[in-house]
Order: C-alpha cells, then structure tokens, then sequence
C-alpha cells in the first residue's frame, strides 16, 4: 500500500493547481457574494470578530469569552478572536483556546501551548469527541485523538465552537459520542494591511511572525489572499523538552461569477519535540530527587538522555471549498480536501529510571540502552458535498461525506548506545523481522450520508428531525501485526444509523429555550485488530444517547445561558479477556454521564464587564456505580474584563475539579481511591495598550503582558498508573510563567 507524506513539492502543485482553479473565472466587483459565503452552511456563527481589536465595550455579547447563540438547538460555547488575542497565549493551540468553556479542562505539563494537551469534554475524552477545521472532522487514523500542537497554532485560529453533544445530522466526524470543538480560520480584511507580531518570556520562549491581508481586490473579483508565518521555539518548563515549530498557511477566496465563492486553505505544520515517547511525567522518587519538572537529562548512560528522546512532527491540512446559490432555492457546498501526519520518534523505553540499563544487542552485563524507532504516518483523502432547498416551510439539508485514510505504523528495537536495532528478539516473529515490534499497514473507507428538514412551525420555532447513516470500513494489512507479531491481512465494517430531534423555541427578542435527542457514535479502535482473527469482533460501534435542555438569554447588557443533559453510553467495545483464536473485542455495559452548566457575561459599564461559567458533571459505569476515571467533577471561571481607550485587560481564573485516576477494580477499593486527585486552578492575567497612528508608517501598534498560573500553585493535573506504585508517573501545574508580545500593524 502507498501512503502520502507530507512534501513540499506536493503543497506547491496543490497550491498552483488551486490558484490555477480560482484564476479562471473571474467576475469584475461582486462583493455581495463574497460577503454572502461568510455566512455559508457551515461556520453558522460568524467568530471572527473585528481582526484582532480589542474586546467590544458595547454589548454583553461583544465582551463575552464564551456564550451560546439564541439560534441553539444544543448546549455550545462561542469563544471568538478577540479572545484569543487578549486572553490566550501567544504561543497557545486550540486547547488552550477552548479551555476557558464550561466542561472542558485540560492542561500543558511543559508550559502553555509547549507540549500537547489532552482535552476532557464533560469527562469524555480526547478520542471520544471531533474536532473540525472549516468544517472538516480531522484526528488520527488508529483512533479519533488529535494532538493539539502538530496542526493549527493560535495564529491561524480566527475562533471556536464547542458543542457538547452530536449535534445535527451534518455535524461529521468518527466521534460524534461526545461533542465537538469547532475551529474557524480568520475571516479576510476588507482592508490591505500587514502586521508583524513577537513575544518573548519564560523558559527562553520565544515567538514571531508576520500575516498579510491582501483586502478586498477591485481587479480579482473582490477576492481576497491571506499570508500568515510563524515561528515557535522554547526550552520548556520540563528539564530538556525543547520545542521547535514553524507553521506557513495560505487563504484565498474569490468569486467565480455571480453565483459562486471559492476558497483555497492550505497550513504547513513543522515541529520538533525533545521528550521521550513516554511522556506522562516523572515518578514521586524521581521528583523528590529533581523536582516536579524532571524529564530529561545530559548522561548518555541513562535511559533519560535528552539525546537519545526527540520527535519531528510534519503535518499539512488542505481543502478547496466551492458554495454555489443555484437560484430558486438552491445551494450547494463542496469541500475537497486532504491532510498528512507524519510523527517518526526515536525514545528510549523507560523514562521511570526502575529499568536496569542492558539490551538483548550487547554482551551479558552490558549497559547499553534500549530504545525504539516510531512511525505513525498517514494521509487523509474527503469530501463533503452539502445540498440545500429553502422552502416556504423551512429548510431540507443533505449531503454525504466521504473519506479515506491510508496509514503507516511501526515499531523497531534499537539499541541507542550502539546507534543500531537491537538485532534479537526474544517473542515469536518470523525471522525476516527480527526486531521488529510491529510493521502495519490499514486504511479505512467511510461513506456517510445524512439529512435534516428545519421545519419552521411558526416564526418562533424550529423542529429539525433528521437521521445520518454510517459505514466504515476498516482494513488492516501487516508484515508483522501489533501485540500478536503474526502477519495479518483483514477488514471489518461497521454501520449505525444515528437519529436526531431538536427543538428551539425563541421566547422574545432575547430569550429562547431548546431541547435535543440525539444519537452519537464512536469508531472501534485499531487496537481492536491486536488479535489473532478481527472479523470476530463485534460490528456493532459505542453509541451514546443524548438529551438535552436548555436555556438562552441575551440583551445589551447581559448574556447567559444555563443547560442540563444526560448521556447513556451504550455498546462498550472491550476485549473478551481470551487468547488465541477465540479473543475478540464485544459490546458490554456502559456509563452515565449527567450535569448541569451555564455560562453568563454582564456588561457592567465603564468598560468593566464580568464572566463566569460553571458545571456539575458526573460520569458512573453503570455496572460498577463508580465514577470513570479522568472525569473532572466540576468546572468552574470567574473573570473580570475591562476595555476602555487604549487599555484592555483581563483577569480569568478556571478551575477543574476532583478526578479519578483509574478505574475502580472491585478487587482493589483502596487503590482507587488513592488515585483520586483533588481540584487545582490557574489564573491567567492579561494587560494590553493599543497606540493608534504612532507613526513610522504604522496604523496600530499593540503591546502587550500576560502572565500565566498567576499563584504559582503546581498541583497535580494527572497520575498515570504504573505496574507497580512506585512506577506511577505524575504530571503537575507548570509554575507561574509570563510573555511580552508586541504587533505592528502597517
């Protein structure tokens, strides 16, 4: 099987052929259509607000960092630039973004957006929800994860919505189980302008850039170009974990006659990672004798050699989008698109210290190291073709959307003294490979069709009834199979059909009330395909049943939202505990999950403005009673925003509650408890002033201090549990840190 790197050369010709695309019509000045495809079928909420100014001191809803549109039909977080731009790091990823919302926790081991963060979502976890760009589900190809730091940084990101919970039939992706987080590139400048940005604070961190907005081109249709760059390298808070990124994107959008916008995005992604491959942080023993930050070190006789533990991350993300209005009603939306990952890592095996230096390589005694040569390759090939008929009664929305991966992954022993692959392997492998792990090969093949009526009762409310279809398909195809180490050539599909109902009710000018059913679902796992014959497997995916109510206020001076839910988890894919030929991966029990959240900004005056958001969430397996473990039991914000003139500011505390670390085992009561940890907080302080016109050519220059984890608290965020005690692993808050950013706008 062929898989598709990432390849400069390939971004080139996609580029030219998209420009090529996008040259060949053109319709002199049509600036409605332009202005007319921001609201397209797909972003439903404009979130790009402004480029960049400052918070709005108008209205609640300008002010907000997070809040729920009137429009609803499901619990959802707006979070838009100006956000971003005031409250974020510079150096943040859309997990940082998205964290301030109800429900969501997460945190950076190395420092704010300078390692990857796993995202809970009410408990869910990072494989168990989507994540869009533009409208496109995007994660990896053995299960639905992403890494936070390897696509999208801040820079590119023009806002966010979070979804908790399947949403329409149209919302797409192999885990609508548990919700989605929706991310949004800039919307263009009217206007030409360029603006080169930098920060500089803790830990050596170090960012710039530079973005150019072409405005609105008379001669091009009103089209329009972005350009952005931007560079990334710090020395992190964990001891040797370096960081090294650059990130290039391209956007273009222009007209093709009247009735067409077209839209090019391309984002190239290169990073490079000084961190072992296990990096779940260090033991209570090594922390008593480093301190909470110990990672790696300079003696190449230890298994946590800074040389002998790095990672090269290249990633692209393309798609070419044609929304057409065919008069009479009809639209259409196509998305084409691809995207790459491409993670090669060389680790050595046990960053704990409890392993004794030596290798099967050496001589009896030796102390080499033993280590290991990682892949996880794949490209991603879709579209999304979207239809839509306007009646008198409301709006039929259809479409399918169709994807397939193709994925490289393996696994060799080295020997990283040596320099060499360990060349004896003691399990059972065909002795062509003798040191490979695994060396596997898959694909998957989905075909999803979907449709929904918005049926327009009255003026004020919208009953949307609708049904997805899901078929996947998934093949592996391995010289050397994970954990069996056999060769293995075989595929199972899976299907559902996921129904919804939604309801929203507008109540006034300012007050709507909503309700949803919704059926969600989750691809198995690769993992599933670890065993000696996969078509033994259930075909039938983890569902979740979702109902939802909730409620929407919003006036001039005060926006909020309050909403309860409850989610039954059904059909949970685990192994039979069998080995040989009769193990297979079934559909058992499930879980619970429950809660209630809200979310409000009032617009106080004087520039002042106050947020605050909350949830109370609870996530029990249903055969044990007990809560699943990294469910946080309540999060919680408080923030204080003020913009007036030149200054703006904010002062925003979250905290994520109570969670269990591992789940409860009826045999061992006591461990699961000692694995619980408590509640920690970070408050993230931010100052900005603004100079208008201060000359040398400059319209705008903007400076700004923001200051991170402002107490100092270093609490622990996680414990990953290890054979024994003593191998536990544990990740804290990273300490107080603080960045000095500056933007020139020309």
């Amino acid at each position: 099987m062929t898989t598709h790197p990432f390849s400069r050369r390939r971004l080139a010709v996609s580029v030219s052929l998209a420009l090529a695309t996008l040259s060949a019509q053109a319709a002199p000045e049509v600036a409605p259509a332009a202005d007319a495809a921001d609201a397209g079928p797909v972003p439903t909420v404009v979130v790009s607000a402004r480029n960049g100014d400052y918070l709005g001191n108008h209205t609640a809803s300008a002010a907000a960092p997070t809040q729920s549109s009137l429009a609803a039909t499901e619990p959802q977080s707006i979070i838009t630039r100006d956000f971003i731009e005031l409250s974020v790091t510079p150096a943040a990823e859309y997990s940082r973004i998205v964290n301030i919302a109800p429900s969501l926790s997460g945190d950076s081991a190395n420092g704010p957006g300078l390692s990857e963060t796993k995202t809970t979502m009410r408990g869910f976890g990072d494989d168990q929800y989507n994540i869009t760009f533009d409208g496109i589900p995007w994660g990896d190809t053995n299960n639905p994860a992403h890494h936070s730091t390897s696509f999208f940084p801040g820079s590119v990101i023009g806002g966010a919505i979070v979804e908790r919970g399947p949403g329409n039939a149209d919302n797409l992706g192999y885990a609508t189980f548990g919700g989605s987080i929706n991310l949004f590139s800039k919307k263009p400048s009217k206007e030409q302008h360029t603006s080169v940005f930098g920060s500089a604070g803790t830990w050596n961190t170090r960012l710039g850039g530079v973005s150019w907005e072409s405005g609105q081109l008379a001669g091009w249709g009103n089209g329009t170009i972005q350009l952005n760059y931007q560079h990334l390298q710090s020395d992190g808070y964990l001891t040797r974990n370096t960081i090294n990124s650059d990130n290039y994107m391209l956007k273009v959008r222009r007209p093709l006659g009247e009735s067409t916008v077209a839209t090019f995005f391309v984002s190239a992604n290169q990073i490079g990672y000084v961190q072992p491959d296990n990096n779940k942080g260090p033991t209570l023993a090594q922390v008593a004798k480093y301190g909470k930050n110990y990672s790696l070190n300079d003696d190449p006789a230890s298994f946590n050699y800074a040389g002998f533990n790095h990672t090269s991350k290249n990633t692209d993300f393309d798609y070419l989008r044609l929304e057409t209005n065919w008069g009479a009603g009809w639209a259409t939306d196509n998305q084409l698109y691809t995207y790459a990952y491409d993670n090669e890592t060389i680790s050595s095996t046990d960053p704990t210290g409890l392993t004794a230096p030596g290798t099967k390589a050496g001589p009896k005694g030796n102390a080499d190291i033993p280590g290991i040569d990682k892949r996880n390759k794949y490209r991603v090939w879709g579209d999304i073709l979207r239809l839509n008929k306007s009646f008198e009664a409301g709006t039929f929305r259809t479409g399918v959307w169709y994807e397939r991966s193709d994925t490289d992954r393996h696994q060799y022993d080295l020997d990283l003294t040596l320099g060499v692959r360990d060349p004896r392997e003691t399990k059972p492998v065909p002795v062509t490979f003798p040191d490979v792990l695994f060396d596997q090969q898959s694909t998957i093949h989905n075909v999803q069709p979907f449709a929904q009526f918005e049926w327009s009762v009255t003026p004020d409310l919208t009953v949307t009834p609708g049904v997805k279809r899901v078929q996947i398909r998934r093949a592996v195809d391995a010289a050397v199979n994970q954990t069996t180490r056999v060769l293995q050539h075989t595929s199972v599909e899976y299907k559902a059909t996921l129904p919804f109902l939604t309801a929203n009710q507008r109540i006034g000018d300012g007050l709507a009330v909503y309700a949803q059913y919704a059926e969600g679902f989750q691809i198995p796992d690769l993992k599933s395909f670890y065993i000696a014959d996969p078509t033994k497997n259930s075909s039938d995916p983890q569902k979740s049943t979702n109902y939802q109510l909730g409620i929407v206020g919003e006036s001039n001076a005060l926006t909020w939202d309050v909403d309860l839910y409850k989610i039954d988890f059904k059909n949970k894919y685990v192994s039979n505990g069998l080995g040989g030929t009769d193990a297979a991966y079934v559909n058992v029990g499930g879980a619970t999950y429950k809660g209630i959240e809200g979310q409000a900004t009032w617009l106080v005056g004087g520039g002042v403005a106050l947020y605050a958001n909350g949830s109370k969430n609870k996530a029990e397996a249903n055969d044990t009673g007990k809560t699943i473990s990294g469910s946080p039991d309540m999060t919680a914000a408080l923030g204080l925003l003020y913009n007036a003139g030149p200054w703006a500011g904010s002062l925003i505390g979250k905290r994520t509650g109570a969670v269990y670390q591992a789940d409860y085992d009826p045999a061992k009561p006591a461990a699961y408890e000692a694995y619980r940890t408590g509640a920690y907080t970070n408050i993230d302080l931010s100052l900005a002033y603004r100079f208008a016109n201060p000359g040398m050519n400059l319209r705008a220059l903007k400076l700004q201090l923001n200051v991170f984890n402002l107490a100092g608290k270093q609490d622990v965020t996680s414990i990953s549990p290890g054979k024994t005690v003593s191998g536990d692993q544990y990740t804290f808050q990273a300490p107080r840190s603080f960045q000095v950013s500056a933007r020139a706008d020309f």
